[in-house]
């Protein structure tokens, strides 16, 4: 069924809306950094000297430049957005992008407060469409949210566990256990010919745990819905020509539970690995748009879905579900006849007490792992791996999930 011409005009707004906060990442976050000069003058003249020997505005004014960094790195993201199709309308302004980068504000206006999110909001699965109507041609410069901002802090801390050496340590814990099942379900398959094994990542996020197994010799898809994620793991894969090639600092955007300055204001490098270093041959894709819609019906006779897949690999995913259950018959129907479904996350439903008015069943584990069984799934290899998800591990506070993993066979 062709979409309706309503539902892209809304699309495109929205991409629009999410390239428009890439390029206020700067005016934000140096207005939130300002309203704390401002509040220490609101201080008695002796506490200001306290301060002032401890060194707080110096630390304020790395925290600028540190801000001012990153801004460049969002802003080369976003450079090219017509990658994700001609035409699309972003509202910016030149001249105020160009001042935050290079001046300090004089007048922060309101300060802007900022939201604590669990770790586990990678991926927006809501869309926020609302404009107000205007005149044929015309719209409202958007002016992006607290949680627009949010989600954008959110996918610099993807990078880092995704594409940096400091991410290793949780990388290993997620993706090693998932790859290592994936290598024994099909260890009578010689690796010279994994190639002929289609592998599918929903939920891919910044892509590489797709990009590992491609590596490994796989066939792999990644599938991916949030355009915060699709334009940074585009920029990553495709843009990206030398490891260590950028540098920000993720973790200058809250002063609560910092131990240091230095913990804080420390630098990240991306990739570490080169991300075009792939087998020859190699078949590596990433598809965008909601899983449900992609794999849920064999819309398009050139791509059929339904038994093509051998392996699905689940990372911290199923629970981005309104439906659990379609969730599972979908991965059911388009594993091919034998095919292998690994599982690895929490149970965080990103749709529990929603505002929205959307759909939201909320099961428990044994829940989850009856209902696999009923769509017909033999899980085995079940087990408990406890891991972080994009943590500051120098932080002062950190949630460790006991994340379930098993192994299913479709029966």
């Amino acid at each position: 069924m062709a979409p309706d011409l309503s539902e892209i005009d809304e699309e495109e707004i929205h991409f629009s809306n999410i390239v428009t906060t890439f390029r206020n990442y700067a005016r934000y976050s140096l207005t939130a950094n300002n309203r704390r000069r401002k509040d220490i003058y609101r201080l008695p003249k002796a506490d200001q000297d306290v301060l002032e020997q401890l060194g707080y505005k110096q630390k304020l004014d790395e925290v600028d430049n540190a801000i001012r960094v990153n801004a460049e790195f969002l802003g080369q993201i976003v450079a090219n957005p017509e990658i994700f199709g001609p035409d699309q309308a972003v509202e910016e302004d030149e001249e105020d992008d160009t001042r935050v980068l290079h001046d300090h504000a004089e007048d922060p206006g309101p300060s802007h407060s900022h939201s604590h999110s669990h770790p586990h909001t990678r991926s927006s699965h809501t869309h926020d469409h609302s404009h107000e109507a205007h005149s044929p041609g015309q719209r409202k410069k958007y002016k992006p949210t607290d949680f627009d901002m949010d989600k954008l802090r959110s996918t610099l801390k993807q990078f880092v566990r995704d594409w940096s050496e400091e991410g290793t340590e949780e990388r290993e814990a997620c993706y090693t256990p998932m790859k290592d099942a994936l290598v024994n379900h099909f260890s009578n398959i010689p690796a010279e010919e994994r190639g002929r094994l289609r592998v599918l990542v929903p939920g891919a996020g910044l892509g590489r745990l797709a990009y590992d197994i491609a590596k490994m010799g796989f066939a792999c898809q990644g599938n991916e819905f949030s355009h915060y994620m699709l334009l940074a793991s585009y920029f990553i894969l495709n843009r990206t020509d030398s490891i260590g090639k950028h540098t920000f600092y993720p973790y200058v955007h809250s002063f609560s539970n910092v131990p240091s300055r230095s913990a804080m204001l420390r630098a990240v490098s991306i990739p570490d690995v080169l991300p075009s270093d792939l087998p020859s041959g190699s078949n590596f894709s990433l598809v965008a748009g909601d899983f449900e819609e992609i794999y849920g019906a064999d819309s398009d006779p050139a791509e059929p879905q339904s038994g093509q897949w051998d392996a699905i690999l689940t990372c911290f995913f199923i629970d981005t579900a309104k439906n659990i259950v379609n969730y599972l018959r979908v991965i059911h129907r388009i594993l091919a006849p034998g095919g292998v479904w690994i599982n690895l996350g929490p149970l965080l439903w990103h749709f529990e007490n929603n505002n929205t008015n959307d759909l939201s069943v909320e099961l428990d584990l044994e829940e989850v792992k009856a209902l696999a069984r009923t769509i017909g799934f033999e899980l085995s290899n079940e087990k408990t791996i406890d891991t972080t998800y994009t943590s500051n591990p120098q932080g002062m506070l950190g949630y460790v999930y006991n994340a379930a993993f098993w192994t299913a066979t479709k029966i």
